[in-house]
């Protein structure tokens, strides 16, 4: 019983990681948008975007381009744990080549301690952005020519999302 006592708190402070409280007025409409109603960092105005070139020769970098927007009227702040804007300290991308072959991670995974240090956050000013541009090889093994499919997986712990996933062709 006393073990309980100790396991549940824990699990609520590592569910509630990063999380962003809002508040709302009482004659808000409610919104159908799940974007919005489902992740706090979008219901504060903020939106992820992700950029890459749609044909990249083998050998070439390949260049991601990350970018955060904040279309709200207040200054807010994401996590940027799971984000490039931390580079390859976890696995927050999911790229498949056509066949729906995962490409292997092969960056650092960092142990993390909850909830996350002030120091973990980056403010946004309202109708700013912040980006980072980030070489997928050198997180993934991306060798083989072929399409592939990349899609933003970290917004569990950054409270961002990137509502479309990208593709690109890497040919010889």
């Amino acid at each position: 019983m006393k073990n309980f006592k100790m396991i549940i708190p824990a699990a609520l402070v590592i569910l509630s990681a990063c999380s962003q409280s809002t508040t709302g007025s009482k004659n808000a409409s409610n919104s159908t948008d799940s974007t919005a109603t489902e992740n706090p960092a979008a219901a504060q105005g903020l939106v992820a975007t992700m950029q890459v070139a749609d044909t990249i020769r083998v050998g070439s970098a390949l260049q991601m381009k990350f970018a955060v927007h904040n279309y709200a009227d207040t200054a807010t702040s994401f996590c940027k744990w799971h984000t490039p804007f931390e580079r390859w300290m976890s696995k927050y991308l999911d790229i498949k080549d056509e066949n729906g072959v995962e490409a292997n991670y092969k960056g650092a995974m960092a142990k993390r301690v909850m909830p996350p240090p002030a120091d973990s956050y980056i403010k946004l000013n309202a109708k700013d952005s912040v980006s980072v541009t980030v070489d997928l090889l050198e997180g993934y093994d991306i060798s083989k020519p072929g399409k592939y499919t990349v899609r933003y997986q970290g917004g569990d712990i950054s409270g961002l999302v990137v509502k479309d996933s990208l593709s690109f062709v890497y040919i010889k």
